[in-house]
């Protein structure tokens, strides 16, 4: 049976710059940054306050997947059409501030919706990722 989530990955154009974009931006901590076989490295970040989770950020291409299909997921990156996580936060509108001085870019205010109060951002790869205070923290 499952137990948990231990990593997730998001699509970036640019490791470098995603590493960048996610500790420097968003706040989380670089987990591992290691070459990982011919042509791969394996870059993940994650929450101070969530060691057992983290966020695999990885370049489409061999030997993950074909030539063809890194082409269409560059292209669908390109056109920011992916949608990548949902971050906790405590206050949604503080974070929204704070996170928009920090250069962050946000496709939709926060907003009061069902299980939460959320705001959308994105990536310096295209991807699309929320901010979410949710309405009952204990969970």
């Amino acid at each position: 049976m499952i137990t948990g989530v231990n990593t997730a990955a998001v699509w970036v154009l640019d490791q470098d710059a995603a590493k960048a974009f996610f500790t420097d931006k968003l706040g989380l901590e670089v987990r591992t940054d290691v070459p990982f076989g011919e042509g791969m490295r394996w870059v993940t970040v994650g929450a101070k306050a969530q060691p057992e989770t983290q966020i695999s950020l990885m370049v489409p291409g061999p030997p993950m997947m074909d030539r063809e299909s890194a082409q269409q997921l560059t292209s669908l990156l390109g056109k920011g059409v992916l949608i990548g996580c949902t971050f906790t936060v405590e206050d949604c509108h503080a974070a929204f501030a704070d996170l928009s001085a920090r250069g962050v870019t946000f496709v939709q205010e926060p907003q009061p919706r069902p299980w939460g109060i959320s705001a959308t951002l994105r990536d310096d790869s295209g991807t699309v990722h929320e901010i979410l205070q949710p309405h009952h923290q204990d969970r």
